[in-house]
């Protein structure tokens, strides 16, 4: 299925227009655009790990970032990368976009819209995505029509061509910092009134759900609530402004890091997808009780490093769980030992620290947004090189094999609630009204984009005759 999809989405295009472009072939790179040769001649050499590409500007293949704000170059709009094995021009300059040199396209999976896509798709350029943020801010991505658009991927999911699965970890020793607040006192604080559990959310209606979730887990366990979601304690005045409650502020730190539990619970449900709320805990020396990835298990310390919420049959079931825990130093402890590197037993975790290519925070090794512009600006050049030798020799040398990305990549499910049988919630309920919605429109927007460019179409804004046309085809059984 995957290959006949790819067939409908890349080689009719290729059939529409040109071969990929041949970057031996002077004559193929006369500008299209406003854009001259002299300008791509005079940009600035970035240096990423280092290569001895002997090729001029001229020469090169172009990278387009489509979402200019992401661009990761500074100053200006254009600027050559020496990659690894290769070179290329990068540019945000949209002034490229039909230029027969631009061989790929970049986007930023938060800013990609349906509507406002590059079109027509040419026939020699291939599409890549870079989508490291939640799910909830693009479901287009999660369906397989829609992240079949893209031929490379940079996301969260391991399964992607350049995975960012662990982002939001900086570092081994990020986790193996001495607890912040010792047990003895944790315990003194409990006595004073403290809750075992805190929780402390500002964005309350997310596809999650987790409000839901967090409001019946109280009924059964003390919570205490300090941002807009579910609050009930207000935080001390130090402590009150936003940017240092979203920081890692000292004074922050310290003060949540009383707690013995915190509720970890992502904005969005995806395998793969863990931020801040699950490290950062652990980084203090609290004890996680998240939802979140269903794969996280894949990359904890060891086993008994947090609480996973899936492992409970019911909100109450955890309460009592947490209840006993709460009362024991002895196993409430055993949540910590991975704060001791030998008890690091993780090899996925750890060979994933190890093994990445970027750096967080880290100023000896490429952010990964250069390394996946140097990913794709290799691997286009791999694709031309291969185009070249199958034009000047077609029996010897095979035709580049296609490559599109599958549900693997990004795919998330169904927006489900955070607690209870869907049936149940009232249908005026706003999450009922917001999130399952807005993940079938978004598959309504990826199959009516994939038949724009199916079609050819130069324009984007016909994007919504074609989900009605899509639509009443559906209604009739064909």
């Amino acid at each position: 299925m995957a290959l006949c999809l790819w067939f409908i989405l890349v080689v009719p295009l290729c059939c529409w227009g040109q071969w990929p472009v041949d970057t031996g072939d002077g004559g193929v790179f006369q500008p299209q655009s406003a854009l001259t040769d002299m300008e791509f001649a005079t940009v600035s050499t970035y240096r990423g790990p280092g290569n001895t590409d002997p090729r001029p500007n001229k020469d090169l293949p172009i990278l387009l970032w489509w979402s200019s704000n992401l661009f990761p170059h500074f100053p200006g709009d254009t600027e050559r990368v020496d990659c690894a094995r290769s070179s290329c021009l990068v540019t945000s300059n949209r002034k490229v976009q039909l230029y027969r040199r631009t061989a790929s396209i970049i986007f930023y999976g938060t800013d990609f819209r349906a509507y406002e896509a590059p079109l027509p798709r040419m026939p020699h350029q291939t599409w890549a995505l870079f989508h490291e943020e939640s799910p909830m801010n693009n479901y287009l991505l999660s369906h397989s029509v829609g992240i079949r658009l893209f031929n490379y991927t940079a996301t969260f999911r391991r399964e992607s061509d350049y995975p960012l699965t662990l982002q939001w970890l900086p570092s081994l020793d990020y986790l193996l910092t001495p607890t912040a607040v010792p047990l003895q006192e944790k315990n003194r604080w409990r006595q004073a009134g403290l809750a075992p559990v805190l929780y402390m959310q500002s964005h309350c209606d997310v596809p999650s759900d987790r409000d839901r979730y967090v409001q019946e887990l109280m009924k059964y366990i003390e919570i205490d609530s300090y941002g807009k979601c579910l609050n009930n304690r207000p935080l001390p005045e130090h402590l009150e402004d936003t940017s240092t409650a979203t920081g890692e502020d000292r004074r922050f730190m310290n003060f949540v890091g009383r707690y013995k539990f915190h509720l970890a619970l992502e904005n969005g449900l995806c395998p793969d997808y863990m931020t801040e709320k699950l490290w950062r805990p652990m980084h203090q020396g609290c004890v996680p009780i998240y939802r979140g990835s269903s794969s996280v298990a894949d990359w904890l310390p060891n086993n008994h490093s947090a609480i996973l919420v899936d492992d409970f049959p019911s909100p109450r079931e955890l309460a009592e769980f947490i209840k006993a825990l709460d009362q024991d130093d002895t196993e409430y402890s055993r949540y910590l030992e991975y704060k001791t590197p030998t008890q690091i037993t993780n090899l996925r975790l750890l060979e994933g620290l190890e093994n990445r290519e970027w750096g967080v925070n880290d100023m000896s090794k490429p952010n990964y947004l250069n390394g996946f512009e140097c990913f794709v600006c290799d691997r286009e050049n791999e694709r031309l090189a291969a185009v070249k030798a199958h034009r000047k020799n077609p029996k010897l040398n095979l035709p580049p094999q296609p490559k599109m990305a599958n549900s693997s990549h990004m795919g998330c499910p169904l927006p489900s609630p955070g607690y209870g049988p869907v049936e149940s919630i009232d249908p005026n309920d706003s999450w009922l009204q917001m999130w399952p919605q807005d993940y079938w429109q978004s598959l309504d927007q990826a199959e009516g984009l994939e038949s724009l460019i199916r079609h050819n179409v130069s324009e984007p804004s016909l994007l919504w005759q074609h989900i009605q046309s899509i639509a009443v085809r559906r209604a009739r059984g064909q």
